[in-house]
């Protein structure tokens, strides 16, 4: 498995969300089981990629580069798909997760063709700020796979509550959770999302602004940092909507879940197509990319 590519567990994920698609035709055991054996194989491939990145860059995946960093959120999102779907079968129930999470799944792995693999801002010779760098990427992807959660969750509810207010039955193979629950599911996720992305933002602030930090292209100027605290406050708009005095409905949550966890994760996602990095790249040419890069060679 030495050379397994990212369109080896692309295409395992896309015929997985196939036969997801292809039980709104009907219930069939044999199509669901294939499916998940799919999505637990490109797991599987997945998981040898990053291991493999690993070895070529000598740095973790979230430090690695913006291309590495995307597969980790990619990654997590397809273990929580596989571990509701096998919960699910042992409890006995028939839910169509699938059909929303692996178009998420998708999305994020066919947007790291066009991400970076250069080294990230983050890669330092410091091993204790190396450390702190990935404290702070794991609160990032875990704010974003949060947010993920809970755009998955909101567009499910949105889905039911149209469902039962126009009387449509449920199609066989496409059952949703209660209203109740995904209503329950979505504000956790924008509670989740917005402690995620503040502790993130509050690391990230710490390591451009403590002494030492000459390694690092990071700093409040940049465009990156500027987007990412528009999409912050933006968030925390939202989020102080959700816990005020007058409680939203559980459709105006969905809707409030569906547009912040939207918007955060595309406004994300793009930044990192048109800028190379959430916090910026390290160009191979510059001296500081250069200082890292021998250094990091040394220690290999």
């Amino acid at each position: 498995m030495a050379h397994v590519t990212v369109f080896c567990f692309l295409a395992s994920y896309a015929v997985a969300f196939a036969l997801e698609l292809s039980r709104l035709l009907g219930k069939s055991r044999v199509s669901r089981f294939v499916g998940v054996s799919f999505a637990v194989a490109g797991l599987v491939a997945h998981t040898w990629y990053l291991l493999n990145r690993v070895q070529a860059t000598h740095l973790p995946p979230l430090l690695a580069s913006t291309h590495d960093w995307m597969l980790v959120l990619a990654w997590l999102l397809v273990l929580l798909y596989l571990f509701l779907t096998l919960f699910l079968t042992l409890s006995r129930q028939d839910l169509a997760v699938g059909v929303f999470a692996l178009p998420v799944v998708l999305l994020l792995v066919a947007s790291t063709y066009l991400l970076s693999q250069e080294p990230s801002a983050m890669l330092t010779a410091d091993q204790a700020r190396r450390l702190k760098g990935i404290f702070h990427a794991s609160l990032l992807v875990f704010g974003m796979a949060t947010g993920a959660a809970g755009l998955i969750s909101g567009i499910m509810y949105l889905v039911q509550h149209h469902r039962l207010k126009t009387r449509h039955a449920e199609p066989s193979g496409f059952r949703i959770p209660s209203l109740p629950r995904l209503a329950q599911i979505n504000r956790w996720s924008m509670i989740l999302t917005y402690f995620f992305l503040t502790l993130g933002f509050a690391s990230g602030a710490y390591l451009a602004l403590r002494p030492g930090s000459g390694t690092s292209s990071v700093g409040f100027a940049d465009p990156a940092v500027i987007v990412s605290g528009v999409v912050w406050l933006l968030f925390g708009g939202l989020f102080a909507r959700l816990v005020s005095p007058h409680v939203p409905s559980g459709r105006q949550v969905a809707w409030l879940t569906v547009s912040g966890c939207g918007f955060l994760l595309v406004t994300l996602l793009g930044l990192q197509v048109v800028t190379g990095s959430i916090h910026g790249s390290l160009k191979e040419d510059s001296p500081r990319a250069r200082h890292a890069i021998e250094s990091r060679g040394g220690r290999a």
